[in-house]
């Protein structure tokens, strides 16, 4: 396969303290990583493309890592997180599904094994498409306080022959959640889902 040729890397970060309610003592911190790559397939249609995965497993775990250093250094305080990628124009959508695993084995490995499925979106778009990538708990999909989403995106990426993937996590629900269901510290941590 070939190699990962990336182009850059960006990160972003953001401490909520409220959104109108009242403040937070501890703000929320979200923090994103994206990867801008050569598509090594890009403007023609390849059948196998699966193998280049593990060709990105490095980065996934290069991400993850960059991601916990952001948020202090110490994955415990990680609660939640999600994928993306953005496919640029000569490709197409299923160049940016090749992110699930190398992405979301990579945050659970960098988190100690966390439970829950990392949920993805991704498309295909033009130089400077952002994409909303959605978050939710770490150890269990149904806390819907987690459930969450943070956008992202580059003015000069994805070029046409460009793939952008990007990991994010966060330190807690939603600044002002109050919409009941599962709460976090009632996790029985057994399927990813409760």
């Amino acid at each position: 396969m070939p190699d990962v040729e990336i182009r850059k890397i960006a990160t972003a970060l953001e401490e909520i303290y409220h959104e109108g309610g009242p403040r937070a003592e501890t703000p929320v911190r979200r923090a994103a990583a994206l990867a801008v790559i050569k598509n090594p397939f890009a403007g023609s249609y390849v059948e196998d493309v699966q193998s280049f995965m593990k060709d990105l497993e490095p980065l996934g775990l290069e991400l993850a890592q960059r991601l916990v250093t952001m948020l202090g250094g110490d994955p415990k305080v990680v609660q939640g997180y999600g994928k993306g990628s953005i496919v640029g124009a000569a490709g197409e959508i299923e160049h940016g599904a090749l992110w699930h695993a190398p992405g979301g084995y990579a945050m659970r490995d960098v988190l100690g094994g966390a439970k829950a499925i990392v949920p993805s979106a991704k498309k295909v778009g033009a130089v400077g498409t952002r994409l909303d990538v959605p978050i939710t708990h770490i150890d269990a999909s149904y806390v819907r306080s987690h459930f969450d989403s943070m956008e992202v995106g580059l003015n000069d990426s994805p070029r046409a022959d460009e793939l952008v993937f990007v990991l994010v996590m966060t330190t807690g629900a939603r600044v002002h959640a109050r919409m009941g269901g599962l709460a976090a510290d009632a996790i029985k941590g057994e399927d990813g889902l409760r």
